[in-house]
């Protein structure tokens, strides 16, 4: 196990999942996702360490995050890279992840109200791309986003079930597809949503 991957876990461990929620926060313990009102849900912890570890974000880089929902994920994602830009569509939970966020004292996340399935292009090319729910197509706009030698977690297929699949652009622009496991997700808001 690389040392990089070892401070993940390490770090992941350390994160009090109940403070980046309101309610059953008794259940924030169990391995599953939880709801945080709105139609959305915490993902479960065992994912959100295995999408962010397919990821191999690093120090260096600028990371698009697609539904901050808790920031759960957010603060995973900003304590291993540089920037992180995180789009969020439903303005309470834009609002709570923020001020949560800024609470754990993080100064690397830039936050945006908006359809997160267009991205961020004024910030873009994104070393990085983590999608947190489900699209029924992988929304060009974020390929568009993604830099060369980037990659992008995204879960996409029908409203029950997804395929999670790592994208990695090539230095050529060359787009190269790997499905890692099915999953299920709450729908992508937005331009791509069902």
């Amino acid at each position: 196990m690389t040392g990089r991957k070892q401070d993940i876990i390490a770090y992941f461990r350390s994160l009090d999942r109940r403070t980046f929620m309101d309610n059953h926060t008794d259940d924030a313990t169990r391995d599953e996702a939880l709801s945080i009102g709105h139609g959305q849900t915490i993902s479960q912890p065992s994912l959100v360490l295995e999408m962010t570890l397919a990821l191999n974000v690093q120090g260096h880089h600028t990371v698009l995050e697609i539904g901050t929902g808790s920031g759960f994920q957010t603060a995973l994602l900003a304590a291993f890279s540089k920037h992180v830009f995180t789009v969020e569509k439903i303005p309470q939970l834009h609002k709570r992840a923020m001020e949560r966020l800024e609470q754990k004292g993080f100064q690397n996340i830039h936050f945006l109200l908006g359809d997160g399935s267009l991205g961020w292009p004024e910030h873009a090319p994104f070393d990085r791309i983590m999608v947190t729910a489900a699209a029924a197509a992988v929304p060009q706009e974020l390929l568009d986003q993604l830099a060369p030698g980037g990659r992008m977690i995204i879960p996409v297929g029908g409203r029950f079930s997804q395929e999670l699949l790592a994208i990695d652009k090539t230095p050529s622009g060359k787009l190269e597809k790997t499905a890692i496991e099915a999953v299920r997700f709450v729908p992508l808001k937005g331009k791509y949503e069902y």
